[in-house]
Parts: C-alpha cells; sequence; structure tokens
C-alpha cells in the first residue's frame, strides 16, 4: 500500500501549475505574433499559417490554443479592451478637472496615445470591414464609456455648459483626438512627438473657448 507525502501532494500541484505557465507563454507568444501579423497585412489577409510562422511554431501548436483566426482575434481584442478600459479609467476621471486645461491635457492624452502607440494592433482590427462581431460589440460599449466620461469632464469644468451642448462638445473632442491619433501612429520619431503636440494645441483651441482654461475646485468627497 503506497503512502502518498507532503512531498508528493507539493509535487503534483506544482506540475499543473508549471503546465498553465508554459500556456500562458505560448498564448502571449501567439497573440503577440497574431498582432505582428494584422498590423502587418490586416486581419482579413491575416492567416493562421502567418500567424505560425512569426510565433516560430507548427500550425498544430498553434490549433492546440485556438481554433481559428477568429477566436485569435477575439482573445488579443479582449486583452487589449481590458488594458485599455485600465488606461481610461485611471486617466478620464472628472478629478482631472482640477487641473489647469493644458495640463489636463497632458495627464489625459498621453497614457491614451502611449497605450495606442504600444499596441497598433488594435487599431488595425476596428479597421477591419470583417472582424469578428464580439469585438466589434466590446468597441462600440467602449466608445459609448469614453464618450460618457468626457462628458462628465466636461461638466466638472463648465457645471452649467447645456446638456446638449456638452454632448456634442464631447463628441467632437474624441472625434479630433482619433483624426489626430491616425496621424501620430502613422509617423515616428520627432514627426510623431511634433503631431502630438499638434493634436493637443488643437483640443486645447477647440475645448478653451467652450470651457475655460483653468481648473475647477472639485466639492469635497467628504462634504454630506
Amino acid at each position: 500500500m503506497s503512502v502518498t507525502t507532503d512531498e508528493d501532494t507539493a509535487a503534483t500541484t506544482a506540475r499543473p501549475r508549471r503546465r498553465q505557465a508554459r500556456g500562458e507563454r505560448r498564448i502571449q507568444q501567439l497573440l503577440g505574433a497574431a498582432a505582428e501579423v494584422f498590423c502587418r497585412s490586416g486581419y482579413t489577409a491575416a492567416s493562421t499559417n502567418a500567424i505560425a510562422r512569426e510565433a516560430g511554431v507548427s500550425p498544430g501548436t498553434l490549433y492546440q490554443y485556438f481554433p481559428n483566426k477568429e477566436a485569435i482575434a477575439i482573445e488579443l481584442g479582449e486583452r487589449l479592451f481590458h488594458q485599455m478600459r485600465e488606461t481610461h479609467g485611471q486617466v478620464l476621471t472628472v478629478e482631472k478637472a482640477a487641473l489647469p486645461l493644458d495640463e489636463m491635457l497632458d495627464a489625459a492624452l498621453d497614457p491614451m496615445i502611449a497605450f495606442n502607440c504600444q499596441n497598433p494592433a488594435f487599431l488595425a482590427l476596428i479597421h477591419s470591414s470583417d472582424v469578428p462581431g464580439k469585438f466589434v460589440e466590446e468597441h462600440d460599449a467602449l466608445h459609448a464609456s469614453l464618450l460618457t466620461r468626457v462628458e462628465e469632464l466636461l461638466a466638472a469644468y463648465h457645471p452649467d455648459l447645456d446638456a446638449d451642448q456638452r454632448t456634442r462638445t464631447a463628441t467632437m473632442t474624441f472625434a479630433l483626438f482619433k483624426a489626430g491619433l491616425e496621424l501620430v501612429l502613422s509617423h515616428e520619431g520627432a514627426e510623431r512627438q511634433a503631431y502630438i503636440t499638434e493634436l493637443k494645441a488643437s483640443l486645447y483651441r477647440y475645448l478653451a473657448p467652450v470651457i475655460g482654461t483653468e481648473g475647477r475646485a472639485l466639492p469635497s468627497r467628504n462634504t454630506p
């Protein structure tokens, strides 16, 4: 009759954990390769063979983790959306209204621009006409959430701003950001930085007449 020791139990538990860690590393490797292929070729032209080749693995290895290209795009999209929601949740807050307009734009835009520069696959997927429907749904939900956050920030700067005007201003602000972001991402080095400066200047000139340039004293959270 065999006896199971604590050491045996620990070893048995450790093996699945190591396998899980290896599996997650492989998934990260495949998603990173997919991001490269989607950026280079677009979602439509990308193939699982191209993704496997980019990752340096066989197609059979890829299929152990993902059944098809759509599943890869959905998993990549979910992770990117999670990161993006975290980024925007930290920077698009009403507390930013305590800052002067130019400082608020720096604080809000820099992390958002950095995210997109580090993850160009995000826009590559958004611009694909046949991207999986789940990705489109996630994007639409995120877009609506961002517009709401921008409206709340505008209201913090200018509480008396008419609701319709606030919605139009938020929509236009977001449209200007997206248009400027396209230019930022299409350049590198000093030119990229120059377009970032132009984007911030454009938004400053647009928003200043509407909400002013000074930060606003926000009510204390401890106020009853």
